[in-house]
């Protein structure tokens, strides 16, 4: 089952997605797209690391989601992306629109040949103010595009206000 969880800062979609992960009976591999460039972000990572279970595994990969996906899924595991606007921001910062094509394209195309159960995590951006500057309304409309494409392959669709889940598609939690 394919599964996306959106939310904005702090809503408790991680919190949620690592819930599913640990329900789902199956070893689970938390892929993390970060970069952890500065104190606060590293601060972010390690609080994530400290909530996981010390038996998951883990693959850290910025770019290349779709082959980290490829490699690591199987009908015995979970796999738990976290998250993809920080993917989509790792690619928007190389400034070649051709990679982040590329690599979007992967990704789209990969879904449904792969086993197991995976769930995406992704800030919401687009339930606020049109953001000022063309590098960050670029960012809100590519995320937007990527929601909007996922959401169509997604068994399961949740956006989470406050720590609670509202079902968009599939069955309610």
């Amino acid at each position: 089952m394919l599964q996306l969880i959106l939310g904005g800062a702090r809503s408790g979609k991680s919190r949620l997605a690592e819930k599913l992960a640990s329900e789902s009976g199956l070893a689970v591999t938390y892929v993390a797209t970060s970069q952890p460039l500065d104190g606060e972000m590293n601060a972010r990572v390690a609080h994530h690391r400290e909530r996981r279970p010390p038996e998951w595994a883990l693959v850290e990969e910025p770019l290349e989601l779709a082959r980290v996906l490829r490699e690591n899924a199987s009908a015995e595991r979970c796999l738990l992306v976290d998250c993809l606007t920080l993917w989509l921001t790792n690619l928007l910062m190389l400034e070649d629109p051709e990679r982040l094509a590329h690599e979007r394209e992967a990704l789209l195309e990969c879904l449904a040949s792969l086993p197991g159960e995976i769930v995406f995590v992704s800030n919401e951006t687009g339930l606020g103010v049109v953001p000022l500057g063309e590098l960050t309304r670029r960012y809100v409309d590519e995320a937007g595009w990527l929601h909007q494409a996922l959401a169509e392959r997604c068994q399961r669709v949740v956006l989470t206000v406050a720590s609670l889940p509202l079902t968009l598609k599939g069955t309610a939690l």
